[in-house]
């Protein structure tokens, strides 16, 4: 039998950070859950981090039932901050911004406890969340702007758009 497949590309250096290159604006910090004598504590932000560095002027914690969408959506003012509290999720993101340098870039990340990190997106970068659970899975997510009700910053698409290179299974 010959070998026609193909070879993976290295994604992980040796100390176990992940390889990648993100969409411009997107940082995702990993970070190391602490052991202790009665538990795990994990930092989900500091102000000495990148990803810190933005005020936190609201915060909300979303559960999504077992493998529930919710896609897509976009800010025009607002940067989330994602960290998954329960579960898996798969969240994706796409660059549509003119003059960006990554403009048509996507990125697909799987995030969960196991490797703790808080996902930073970008306004006008568009995002999908996925479940990958088969039951509920959770997530803090903190703005630097806080919820207009009477005007939210809320830019919507459906999951099965065509403007967006990706389609959720």
């Amino acid at each position: 039998m010959g070998n026609n497949g193909i070879k993976d590309t290295q994604t992980v250096a040796a100390d176990g950070r992940m390889l990648r290159e993100m969409i411009d604006g997107v940082h995702l910090h990993e970070m190391q859950n602490i052991i202790t004598r009665n538990g795990t504590t994990t930092e989900v932000v500091r102000p000495d981090w990148d990803i810190g560095r933005l005020a936190i002027n609201h915060m909300i914690h979303v559960t999504l039932r077992a493998h529930a969408i919710s896609a897509w959506h976009c800010h025009h003012l607002q940067t989330d901050r994602i960290f998954v509290t329960d579960g898996t999720l798969r969240i994706v993101l796409f660059d549509d911004r003119e003059g960006s340098p990554t403009k048509g870039k996507l990125d697909v990340l799987h995030l969960s406890l196991m490797r703790p990190a808080t996902l930073q997106i970008p306004p006008f970068v568009w995002h999908g969340i996925q479940n990958l659970e088969n039951r509920n899975s959770s997530f803090i997510n903190f703005f630097d702007h806080a919820y207009c009700y009477a005007n939210p910053d809320e830019w919507r698409l459906p999951a099965d758009t065509d403007s967006i290179p990706f389609k959720f299974s």
